[in-house]
């Protein structure tokens, strides 16, 4: 491969897709396709592309997970990203939603439903990012909320399926904040979309095994350049860049960290006898 062709080469990944995912939103709702089709064709795409990138452009070797903590993210992605959200979305329907509607509460004015939707869904990243940024920054600071946070920071090898690996309760309770406010406030179903998109995408490349660079980009979104260092077996390092697909926060409180002189040395949780299959991380937070 071409020296200059090797330099470029981890400049493209997220840029590339990340601008694809959303074009092909935009495409396929121009087609009259359905909401769910726009949003998950891209999403399964950008899963498929960042999977083929691991293989052909790592970032180490030595990330690469054996087959068993494949197995177990392939569950926490089937029963806590697939299968839990709708289950909490219906019950936030059913018990907080419909009921607030019913007495008529002015949530719905505080949304700027007629900005353009594009404009929107920034704006939702932003607030759910600056929502969940506080809840990730306390869940490094409180003893309860770690001990459901640790099932995350469990992995000891980064790749793009690591990003589903949430506690049923964690995941509840980032829910309360980057999907019921919004619900509540009767965002448009395509901003919620288009949100999602942005948040799924993110996140494979934020846990990614590839080689890439972001440049400027480390100061606005939350880039796997930032991540790796905050799933760091050091808690001085790991107590840092709580961002989500955004890290303007981390920029603006103080939490940004970024070294240039050096690598992460282990991934993980000090506990390095800490549960690794799918029953044991759900017991444990009520174990250890």
């Amino acid at each position: 491969m071409p020296r200059r062709l090797n330099r470029l080469l981890p400049w493209l990944p997220y840029p590339v897709v990340m601008t694809g995912v959303f074009v092909l939103f935009a495409w396929l709702q121009s087609l009259g396709a359905s909401l769910i089709v726009s949003t998950y064709v891209p999403v399964l795409l950008a899963a498929a592309v960042v999977t083929w990138l691991e293989f052909t452009l790592p970032h180490r070797h030595d990330w690469r997970p054996p087959g068993g903590e494949v197995r177990t993210d392939l569950v926490f992605i089937t029963i806590v990203q697939l299968a839990f959200p709708p289950l909490v979305g219906f019950l936030f329907v059913y018990l907080l939603i419909a009921p607030a509607r019913a007495l008529n509460l002015p949530m719905a004015s505080l949304w700027p439903h007629g900005w353009p939707i594009w404009a929107q869904a920034v704006l939702m990243v932003l607030a759910v990012d600056f929502l969940r940024y506080w809840l990730h920054r306390a869940s490094h600071q409180n003893d309860t909320l770690w001990r459901l946070h640790a099932v995350h920071h469990s992995v000891e090898h980064l790749y793009w399926l690591n990003t589903s690996r949430f506690h049923p309760l964690e995941k509840t309770l980032q829910m309360c904040l980057d999907s019921l406010p919004f619900l509540l406030m009767a965002v448009d179903a395509r901003v919620l979309s288009l949100y999602y998109i942005a948040y799924a995408t993110n996140g494979f490349f934020q846990h990614c095994n590839i080689r890439v660079r972001y440049g400027v980009l480390n100061y606005i979104v939350g880039s796997a350049e930032t991540h790796r260092w905050h799933h760091s077996r050091r808690p001085q390092e790991s107590n840092a860049n709580y961002g989500n697909t955004v890290i303007v926060w981390d920029v603006l409180f103080g939490t940004w960290y970024l070294p240039k002189d050096r690598d992460i040395a282990e991934l993980g949780l000090q506990d390095r006898a800490y549960p690794k299959s799918f029953l044991g991380l759900m017991r444990a937070p009520f174990t250890r």
